[in-house]
């Protein structure tokens, strides 16, 4: 029998932050999160989303064995700027047994009716830089960090319990190419010189540290109008720029300045840690720091290409090329093999037909499903 309780006590959040890690701890593409973060994101005291979103975690139990787990979010936030009466899951993870999926799922069904919402979507986080989308298409591929693995029965459970699809994101990798991209090159020095601008590469961290704060105030624009994403708090910015600083490398980073000097594009780029955080089982202690920044300084094949973004006046002006281009060139120099994506949605076209300059392939989707209430 199946029994569906909610997290309580701080033994249970630890159940719940390391259950996906154990579940897939034998699946090589498999990367678990960081467990420490895990544990702050579900703290009330330590993520200020908490302030415009209600949360509600539940672990599924059969003969004294957790089976499942996941979290609902009412965000309060993303009701208000969409317009929308919707409660979100994250973290649904279960074993092959539709009573579980089932049971998980009307545990936030139930919620979200007993608040007078109208639907359920997910997974998709407490903001846009949290995980979002479930893998519906190459699960035999070595996932990033920031990425959400799941087995390949989780979409026919979803379908079976009558969700559809509300949005898909999709995955590349990039074959860094041996030699220079003239083309690319030339194209960048016509759009810097046309509109009057600076690319920037920083050297050091201490170089990049003004551009930190400014750069969070560049996604919450540029990202303002994609799926369901909500503004970014002073107290968001500041829990994000933790957990960013760890990973950044300032060789990957590249900045474009306008005349005045603003900062009004960004690319970020960073050495892949996913085999070093499936070593370490998401743990930093006692051997994960190291591993990480083995992986970050040390030699590295794969180069996961985090994010790119330009304010919305420049636009559609060949940015996006710049700072790709800028990146590519860092990775070519850098002896990387390939570059990972993260996830794009499918209608940013913008982005994807920058690939065909290069030899790359689209090898995930992931995707945010919804069910009315």
């Amino acid at each position: 029998m199946i029994q569906v309780r909610e997290v309580r006590t701080q033994k249970e959040q630890k159940i719940f932050a390391v259950f996906h890690e154990k579940m897939y701890r034998d699946v090589p593409g498999a990367i678990p999160e960081l467990i420490a973060d895990e544990m702050d994101n579900f703290n009330p005291q330590k993520n200020p989303a908490y302030d415009f979103c209600q949360v509600k975690q539940w672990i599924a139990w059969q003969d004294g064995v957790p089976v499942g787990r996941v979290a609902g979010i009412i965000n309060q936030a993303a009701n208000e700027k969409w317009g929308t009466r919707r409660v979100r899951f994250t973290r649904l993870d279960f074993k092959d047994d539709p009573e579980i999926s089932r049971a998980l799922l009307e545990a936030v069904e139930e919620w979200g009716r007993s608040q007078g919402l109208a639907e359920i979507h997910g997974p998709i986080g407490f903001c846009d830089m949290d995980q979002e989308g479930m893998l519906v298409e190459g699960f035999e591929e070595e996932g990033m960090l920031i990425t959400i693995h799941n087995a390949p029965y989780y979409p026919a459970h979803m379908e079976t319990l009558g969700y559809r699809k509300d949005v898909d994101w999709l995955e590349f990798q990039i074959r860094v190419p041996r030699d220079k991209m003239e083309k690319m090159q030339r194209l960048q020095e016509r759009v810097l010189q046309r509109y009057h601008l600076r690319l920037l590469e920083p050297h050091s961290k201490r170089e990049l540290r003004p551009y930190v704060l400014k750069a969070f105030d560049l996604l919450d624009r540029t990202y303002q109008n994609l799926y369901g994403t909500v503004p970014l708090t002073a107290g968001l910015v500041r829990k994000y720029y933790q957990q960013f600083m760890l990973l950044i490398h300032p060789a990957y980073v590249k900045l474009i300045l306008d005349e005045e000097g603003c900062l009004v594009g960004l690319g970020m780029a960073a050495p892949s840690v996913s085999r070093a955080v499936k070593k370490s089982r998401g743990r930093l202690l006692p051997w994960g720091w190291l591993r990480l920044l083995r992986a970050l300084y040390g030699k590295n094949p794969v180069l996961d290409l985090y994010l790119v973004g330009v304010v919305p006046e420049y636009q559609k002006k060949g940015l996006t090329a710049v700072l790709l281009h800028s990146m590519t060139e860092e990775a070519r120099r850098r002896g990387f093999q390939v570059a990972e994506t993260g996830p794009e949605l499918e209608t940013n076209t913008q982005v994807q037909s920058l690939w065909k300059y290069y030899e790359a392939r689209q090898h995930r989707r992931r995707r945010c499903w919804i069910k009315e209430l």
